[in-house]
């Protein structure tokens, strides 16, 4: 198992505040050399700890309805169902969970009219959910992709 130690928890706190900030400024903020931060980033995109993403603002792109449909699918078919609905390009996460809903979507649509389309006429197309349970955000307080935290990280 690798552990992150507080250098690296640094650097990550750092790209998660401006992803193009350049390696020297980087090492400038933290008292180390360039090669070090060059070498520490390197490691953790191998190692699968972070990668650079680009992440789009829907509203700015038009898209002004947001929502987070519940579903529940038929014994056996959750993964399946799971994979059809990744496909779906106003989908941009696909969760399997336990509870009340099998799977937990969130897809972002020009209105609502394209929502009730997606339901009516995808959603309901799909032979394995057995039903949905659609919630609209009305307003967001948070979303970041932030899970840096000042206790110590370990990977497996």
């Amino acid at each position: 198992m690798k552990k992150l130690d507080h250098v690296d928890r640094q650097i990550l706190q750092i790209l998660h505040e401006d992803g193009r900030i350049p390696y020297t400024e980087i090492a400038h903020q933290l008292g180390v050399s360039e090669g070090t931060i060059r070498s520490r980033i390197t490691r953790l995109l191998q190692d699968g700890v972070f990668q650079f993403v680009i992440q789009p603002d829907p509203e700015k792109l038009g898209l002004h309805v947001q929502a987070i449909i519940g579903l529940t699918t038929k014994l056996g078919l959750q993964k399946e169902e799971a994979e059809k609905l990744s496909k779906f390009s106003a989908v941009r996460f696909v969760g399997a969970y336990s509870g009340k809903h099998d799977l937990i979507i969130q897809a972002c649509f020009h209105s609502n009219d394209e929502l009730i389309t997606f339901v009516n006429e995808r959603l309901s197309q799909i032979e394995g959910i057995a039903a949905a349970d659609v919630s609209l955000e009305l307003k967001q307080y948070k979303d970041t992709f932030s899970f840096v935290q000042d206790d110590e990280v370990t990977l497996q």
